[in-house]
């Protein structure tokens, strides 16, 4: 005997159209060739990383001739573990300093009141505006100055500090009820108190998502290593590849496998932090 649930009867779901089925498979189709197409040049790196070089300029996508020696060659013909090592302790070195001094910033900023803060925020934001180029010539001469050229500092303490991370922490930070602050105060927290219990945990998705651009970005970074380091123990990933284009004669086969090796970490990084990643970027970007 069936029991009355006394909850009125489910309408069933009104069918779909023939349109918007159609329209529905024209906009995956769409979507999956505007993907096929984005992946084209990593696939194209990858299958060239397999080629011997007398077939890079042919006109075949695929190897005829398949050559995963190309990998083992590249650690023999260049310092390739040694330029892995600095591009990724750089890297780290940085991004942990530049999410702790840019939470710092964004916490005062956002949270704490004081005189003129809201200007002083808008004149630390200009900085975004100033080319690097201008500022590279006195960026040299001072750390001349303090004898930093040439050594790992020059590469991670003036990348600890950036604008952009204030701004998008400052942005997170906004989003956060301002009523756990008044609850951590009556309890008797202190500013560093509030800060480290209550907005750093509830900032979680903005710093980790700050923390992937950071680490993409410096261990990309090609310029400021090439004019800043001069021996070969302390070069990057990026300065290192130069070796298989030079006046001697371009390595493409060699090179593309270099790039695919240093790419790993920046795919680990993303897999592992997409979801908080695209999080972060959403809340981050709106003021609550």
């Amino acid at each position: 005997m069936a029991v009355d649930s006394g909850l009125p009867p489910a309408r069933p779901r009104p069918a779909r159209s023939p349109l918007v089925q159609a329209l529905r498979i024209v906009g995956y189709v769409v979507l999956i060739g505007v993907g096929l197409t984005m992946a084209l040049p990593f696939l194209w790196m990858v299958a060239t990383s397999l080629k011997p070089l007398s077939e890079v300029q042919g006109g075949s996508f695929l190897p005829q001739v398949w050559l995963p020696g190309n990998y083992p060659r590249v650690w023999q013909q260049i310092a390739f573990g040694r330029y892995y090592f600095n591009s990724v302790f750089v890297a780290l070195w940085v991004t942990f300093l530049q999410v702790l001094t840019s939470s710092w910033a964004a916490y005062a900023f956002a949270r704490l009141q004081w005189p003129w803060r809201d200007r002083v925020f808008l004149l630390y934001l200009a900085t975004l505006m100033v080319p690097g180029l201008v500022t590279l010539i006195p960026n040299y001469w001072v750390l001349t100055k303090l004898h930093l050229i040439n050594t790992y500092s020059v590469l991670i303490i003036p990348a600890a500090f950036s604008a952009y991370g204030t701004f998008l922490l400052r942005q997170f930070m906004l989003t956060i009820p301002r009523s756990l602050d008044e609850a951590a105060e009556i309890d008797g927290a202190s500013p560093w108190r509030i800060y480290w219990d209550v907005i750093m945990p509830l900032a979680r998705p903005g710093l980790i998502t700050l923390a992937i651009f950071t680490f993409m970005g410096n261990y990309q970074s090609f310029f400021w290593p090439l004019i800043m380091v001069k021996d070969d123990y302390l070069r990057t990933l990026p300065i290192g590849l130069l070796y298989f284009d030079s006046s001697y004669g371009r390595e493409t086969n060699l090179l593309m496998a270099a790039s695919v090796m240093s790419m790993v970490p920046l795919i680990i990084l993303f897999i592992v932090g997409q979801r908080f990643f695209v999080r972060g970027i959403q809340l981050g970007a709106v003021k609550g």
